[in-house]
């Protein structure tokens, strides 16, 4: 992997050591700061290697690259999420305004990091690759989509939207192939562990979170307020297994590909 190279292995190692550590001695949690959320206005663009070296508290759980390993059906993979979003994600943390369920969990760690620390953090997590999964191809014995796979009912929603009830195309925020809009902070969610997906569109389909008057939150509850319990596991599914496959090859890989193209016989123009 580029990134892994990039870091050095001795210095992943020694990040890997020292988060493991920090993780078992977790930052005493703190009182909560209600301007966390908008001191982000304050600060600039993060300092991905900054971010690195900041990484290692994260790393424990979330891997050394984001790339969730310690346990994969509590920790969701950050890798490839946009630099602004992860910073909010954790202002949202610090703030108290993200504290249900799993989100409490992250709350001291938060807690420790300035505006800054986010951003910087946040550059970080983005100039990483997202792994991805493999979706579910099982087929649905019976109800509306009875002889489908779970994966496809994702599929069709996630590309198509249902104009019936009011569902916009999944890519029009997030991708084609799930990779977000870092401008509007639209996450990326392309090789999300499936887990994750469904208990945040549970959360949102709910109306769960704290932070009542996000636009982005409101924009998703509405997107979730009409799926069943199905179409939602069929998205999630879907998007554990959805990746990029051009972004999966190294340089050496496409240069390779690119050659073999070239030298291929040329079809006969008679």
């Amino acid at each position: 992997m580029r990134h892994v190279r990039a870091l050095g292995l001795v210095g992943l190692a020694g990040l890997a050591i020292a988060a493991v550590a920090y993780a078992q001695s977790a930052p005493p949690k703190a009182a909560q700061d209600p301007n966390a959320y908008a001191d982000l206005a304050k600060t600039h663009w993060g300092d991905a290697k900054a971010g690195a070296a900041k990484a290692g508290a994260c790393a424990a759980c979330h891997g050394l690259d984001g790339n969730a390993t310690a346990n994969p059906a509590l920790y969701p993979r950050i890798a490839g999420q946009s630099e602004l979003f992860v910073a909010k994600q954790l202002a949202l943390f610090k703030a108290g305004l993200r504290a249900d369920g799993n989100a409490a969990l992250m709350i001291p760690y938060a807690q420790a990091l300035s505006p800054q620390d986010m951003r910087d953090l946040g550059a970080y997590f983005q100039t990483q690759h997202s792994g991805a999964g493999i979706a579910d191809d099982s087929a649905i014995a019976s109800g509306p989509y009875e002889g489908k796979k779970l994966y496809q009912v994702g599929e069709k929603l996630y590309r198509q939207g249902d104009g019936s009830r009011g569902i916009v195309a999944c890519t029009a925020c997030h991708g084609p192939d799930g990779a977000g809009n870092p401008g509007p902070a639209f996450p990326h969610v392309g090789g999300q562990q499936s887990w994750y997906v469904e208990m945040r569109l549970n959360e949102y389909r709910g109306g769960h979170g704290t932070l009542k008057d996000d636009k982005l939150f409101g924009l998703m509850a509405l997107e979730t307020r009409n799926l069943s319990d199905e179409e939602i596991k069929g998205l999630a599914t879907y998007l554990q297994g959805l990746h990029n496959r051009a972004d999966q090859a190294s340089p050496a890989d496409v240069a390779a590909a690119k050659a073999a193209a070239a030298a291929a016989p040329q079809p006969s123009k008679n």
